[in-house]
């Protein structure tokens, strides 16, 4: 086979063993290459250090993202669709192999690549720990040396043609996923598949913090995607209120309205979340809120505190329910305390209201009061 060196790239030489079918492939930023590769010494023996079909998977890259190995970008990108070749890189370019290496072993044993790693370079790491945990990729960071790569080009995708996960995108690519991801959310939601709608806004609301994490904050870019964050977050906790994941709800309502305080829908889907855990003051405090911010709201409101009342009432019954029906199992129905002998925590207690209605007289629970409702 006929030996070239790589256009422009000194420190590589090329070896085509197995011709591929088409044209040579246009390779846009984020194609997605696909190929197995092999790694040998250039040594007499052509020893093996690694083989992606050992591994039973494939390895990809993806262009333009920083691959340690930036060599096999240029590699990869000057083969064709099933073409295998044999590639003699000079030391200058194998340098971080060894690390490259470790983290694809790491990954076929099912372990994270970036397990023990400080927060440094990849050098810094392994200068730090002065082993990789592998002898001859120990062998190759302490004498780098020409490798030699054969590589067989399986599959090249178009960015567009696969799911990308953010750190694939560019800032223009996120923004106009945003609103496919939205409308997607909301045809879930008509279906009332509410766990894959809150999927797709928690995925643009991420998209979205992502892009405003490099805006200054203050700058008008800031201010606006954080409005654009909001209908999507409202959208989410809406989902979850569904699916009564109601102390997400809470979370994520605090953190939504201390940026935008007086929210009418985020102080709304807060109060609906208290009342369904039963936080009575909360959920009074929010109530109050919703009707302040639109007066159209009040009887609505006052449905909900109705609501409320019934579920605190029933909650209190269950409750002593519960405790006389444990002391009397435990201690036998003799030893219920009479009103006469109880101690003062565990008397009746008297509430007089406004309307002059005297409430009857109940047992309670230590360090529990029994609220009437309207």
């Amino acid at each position: 086979m006929e030996e070239t060196y790589l256009l422009n790239y000194p420190g590589v030489r090329k070896k085509i063993l197995v011709g591929g079918s088409g044209p040579l492939p246009h390779f846009p930023p984020g194609t997605k290459l696909v190929f197995h590769f092999q790694t040998l010494l250039d040594n007499f023996e052509r020893t093996v250090i690694d083989d992606s079909r050992l591994a039973g998977r494939p390895a990809e890259i993806f262009v333009g993202k920083m691959f340690k190995m930036e060599v096999w970008e240029t590699l990869l990108t000057s083969m064709r669709v099933g073409e295998v070749a044999e590639f003699w890189c000079d030391a200058i370019h194998t340098g971080l192999y060894p690390i490259v290496s470790k983290g694809m072993r790491l990954i076929a044993q099912g372990k994270d690549p970036l397990e023990g790693q400080r927060h440094m370079c990849g050098m810094g790491n392994l200068f730090h720990y002065h082993s990789t945990g592998f002898p001859e990729l120990d062998e190759l960071m302490r004498t780098p040396q020409p490798l030699i790569f054969i590589m067989e080009l399986l599959q090249v995708r178009d960015p567009m043609s696969y799911h990308r996960e953010s750190w694939m995108m560019e800032k223009d690519e996120k923004l106009q996923t945003v609103p496919v991801l939205h409308m997607q959310g909301n045809a879930l939601v008509q279906q009332k598949k509410y766990r894959d709608a809150a999927s797709k806004y928690k995925e643009a609301v991420l998209l979205l913090k992502t892009v405003q994490s490099r805006e200054m904050p203050g700058d008008i870019d800031y201010i606006n995607l954080g409005r654009m964050i909001v209908p999507l977050e409202l959208n989410y906790c809406q989902c979850m209120l569904e699916l009564e994941e109601y102390y997400e709800v809470i979370e994520h309502m605090d953190e939504l309205l201390q940026k935008h305080k007086g929210n009418f829908k985020a102080v709304y889907q807060r109060a609906r979340a208290h009342a369904a855990l039963c936080n009575e003051d909360e959920a009074r405090r929010d109530f109050d809120m919703v009707e302040k911010l639109d007066q159209k709201f009040k009887p609505f409101v006052q449905q909900e505190l109705r609501k409320l009342g019934q579920s605190m009432r029933s909650m209190h019954a269950s409750q002593n329910k519960t405790y006389w029906d444990t002391t009397q199992e435990k201690w036998g129905p003799a030893a219920a305390p009479c009103p006469a002998h109880a101690p003062n925590h565990l008397l009746p207690q008297t509430h007089t209201h406004t309307h002059g209605f005297k409430p009857p007289q109940k047992m309670l629970l230590l360090s529990e009061k029994i609220r009437f409702y309207i």
